[in-house]
């Protein structure tokens, strides 16, 4: 390497470098590379300094150390040779950020070099300090960048401007030095120019809202510019497949996107042109689609006329068509967001919509899916229903957990009796929270008990594997048991089941390793409830109860643990307790439905409520009536002592993550009739007709 030109030597290294074939053989390389350009440093002003520096920075783009040169790049922006100042620049941008001291060296040579005589030299001046211009470098060189500003050449007004971008991204209160000459700069000629001010007036506008006023008197101005590049014939210096300057389009529509936003004026100069450019722009090319992307996002984002945003979503549904999957996502994308306000006119593109779901691409498919589950309603529930479980059918396992879940709220919402149909298909699939909100719609379609119950107990025999779908039929078991032992179903064949053969299915589930706690606690649960529904073998629902007294699992063991107090101490009261849920109401206070609650009101206890007449009823299984007695007379009714301990559950939000199944918190309940029968004075009422 000691001889021969220095571009030479550079490509020479380069050369070598690249032929090295172990990473080890390129470190020897490297390493005796850089001991030469440190020997060329300490030479002083010998010629070669910037052609070392360049082999320098060859070497940091490889990703070895290179901050020994950072001192020579401040020497080197200080010569007059312009070849040394421009590797000196270039070194500054690659080698410094604002966090280094180094950086604060080179601010007068940047202050001096703004005003030379050479646009060139101005030029690397204004490169360096947008790139790596510190906050301390802006305030100082602010003056001179907006002097720039007013400067007759293009070349460097272009460069002037992008620098004044990255000075009020860095010290956003100097926004105002710049703002009287950002307008001006909109009456330019020259594309590179107008490109720089229409990206200095949006960062205005961004940084600085009170400026928006301001600049909203520019949209006329704008929109002449923006009909201007449209209706422009062939240029070759702007051109891009047959999009004149498309870079300068898409930054115009943004700034329109901002001025528009929630002014109606500045909407209403625009609405024209924005109908121009989506009707003239070709969409074959990538470039026509970016500029027609642009136009749309700024329709749906200001106050545009019905007949324009229907012409936005027409745009988006031909995108679905295009080959280039990155179109067809970004349209959904756009489509999700607007799919609430405009619904009827993404509504016409449902079927391209849906064929997105057979794309071989897993992000479109993604996309496809929450957007047609976005387009499912009362009127092409059936259709969407069918077309959805066609793709549950073949859809990838990341996506079968969404799909399920997003096909069973769907259904709840539209159409409540496909319900039962969709958990039975994809009962494994469906996340945990929708469990709770199939136990709700059960328990409201009392004329659908029989028929769900022998349903679920069909699909609990034949598989116990789908741990939602267990837990549903547990719970009904618990519940309607007594209906699936009388076998008189009209929806349904009949099926014989007897005691037996349901406390079978249950253990099963309780011993079954694939049964989570949770499952466990809903099978435990059921076979406690049927000890009141069934007559013949209560003696095994007690043995089977017994044996999680010492379960490992605490749950299990205080669930177990509290039933048996029920058939011992508590005998008398276990009918009361065990009796059927009452209807749960979406609409009554505290209920979540397992979702995460918002503010919750505290009740107001300074007004005594008046007391449901349904929730003081008597129930068909009460033996006893109670009355309590308070020290101060007054008596406290206790009638339904099941039903009032279920709905104060139910309506505690702290047991909203099952609020279908915690109904029997026996502690809650010994406590209440401890507390009833210990602390306060109790007369035994039995019913007329009684001893």
């Amino acid at each position: 390497f000691d001889e021969g030109p220095p571009s030479v030597r550079l490509q020479e290294m380069i050369r070598v470098i690249r032929s090295a074939r172990t990473q080890g053989e390129e470190r020897g390389i490297i390493q005796r590379e850089c001991a030469d350009i440190r020997a060329q440093f300490r030479q002083g002003d010998n010629g070669e300094r910037s052609h070392s520096l360049a082999k320098l920075l060859y070497v940091h783009m490889l990703g070895y150390p290179a901050h020994f040169g950072q001192m020579e790049c401040v020497r080197l922006i200080a010569s007059p040779r312009y070849n040394e100042k421009r590797i000196g620049y270039l070194g500054a941008m690659m080698l410094l950020d604002e966090k280094q001291d180094a950086s604060l060296l080179i601010t007068n040579s940047i202050k001096n070099d703004l005003s030379h005589s050479s646009q060139y030299v101005q030029s690397l001046a204004l490169c360096t300090l947008a790139c790596m211009g510190s906050a301390e470098m802006c305030r100082d060189l602010a003056p001179e960048i907006e002097r720039l500003l007013r400067a007759s050449n293009s070349y460097i007004k272009k460069k002037a401007t992008l620098c004044a971008v990255h000075i009020i991204r860095k010290v956003p209160e100097l926004a105002e030095l710049f703002t009287p000459s950002a307008r001006t700069l909109l009456s330019e000629k020259n594309h590179g120019v107008l490109h720089g001010a229409v990206v200095l007036i949006t960062e205005l506008c961004k940084r600085n809202p009170d400026t928006l006023d301001q600049f909203r008197k520019t949209v006329p101005e704008l929109v002449q510019i923006m009909k201007g590049l449209v209706t422009s014939s062939y240029s070759p210096e702007h051109n891009v497949a047959g999009i004149s300057d498309p870079f300068l389009q898409v930054r115009i529509l943004r700034l329109l996107r901002i001025l528009g936003h929630n002014n109606d004026t500045a909407s209403d100069a625009m609405n024209d042109l924005l109908a121009q450019v989506a009707t003239n722009t070709d969409s074959s090319k990538t470039a026509g689609s970016a500029v027609l992307y642009e136009t749309v996002l700024t329709i749906m984002d200001i106050n545009s006329e019905s007949g324009l945003r229907v012409l936005a979503v027409n745009i988006l549904g031909r995108f679905l068509l295009n080959n280039d999957r990155n179109i067809r996502y970004i349209s959904m994308t756009s489509l999700q967001k607007i799919v609430q306000t405009d619904h009827n006119a993404v509504q016409r593109h449902r079927g391209t919509i849906v064929d997105c779901l057979k794309d071989q691409d897993t992000s479109v498919k993604r996309r496809a899916l929450e957007l047609s589950l976005a387009l499912v309603s009362a009127v092409n529930i059936r259709s969407m229903m069918k077309e959805l479980l066609i793709f549950l059918s073949f859809c990838p396992p990341e996506l079968r957990s969404q799909t399920a879940s997003g096909i069973f709220n769907a259904a709840e919402r539209y159409h409540q009796s496909f319900v039962l149909h969709i958990y039975l298909l994809a009962g494994g699939d469906v996340r945990d929270e929708t469990v709770p909100n199939l136990i709700q719609l059960i328990t409201t379609a009392s004329e659908l008990h029989c028929y769900t119950v022998h349903k679920l107990y069909r699909a609990l025999v034949k598989d116990i594997a789908q741990q939602s779908l267990v837990q549903v039929a547990c719970w009904c078991i618990g519940e309607y048991g007594d209906l699936l032992l009388k076998g008189e179903c009209e929806e349904i064949e009949p099926l014989q089941v007897t005691e037996d053969d349901v406390l079978d299915a249950l253990e099963t589930v309780l011993q079954s390793h694939m049964s989570s706690p949770a499952t466990r606690g809903f099978a435990l649960t059921a076979t406690m409830k049927l000890s009141t529904r069934i007559t013949d073998n209560v003696d095994r629902i007690r043995s089977i109860v017994s044996i999680y007294g010492s379960c490992i699992d605490l749950e299990l063991q205080q669930r177990a643990v509290e039933y048996n107090a029920l058939f011992k101490k508590y005998d008398h009261m276990r009918a009361a307790v065990l009796e059927r849920m009452p209807v749960m109401d979406k609409n009554s206070p505290g209920y979540t439905n397992g979702d995460t609650p918002g503010e919750i009101k505290e009740p107001d206890t300074s007004k005594p409520k008046p007391v449901e007449a349904g929730l003081l009823s008597e129930p068909a299984s009460q033996s006893v009536q109670l009355q309590m007695k308070a020290p101060s007379g007054n008596v406290i009714p206790a009638h339904g002592l099941g039903q009032v301990t279920q709905t104060v559950l139910l309506n505690n939000p702290n047991k909203a993550s099952l609020p279908c199944f915690r109904f029997v918190q026996l502690s809650f309940l010994l406590n209440l009739s401890a507390l009833f029968m210990h602390k306060l004075d109790y007369t035994f009422i039995p019913p007329t007709g009684q001893p």
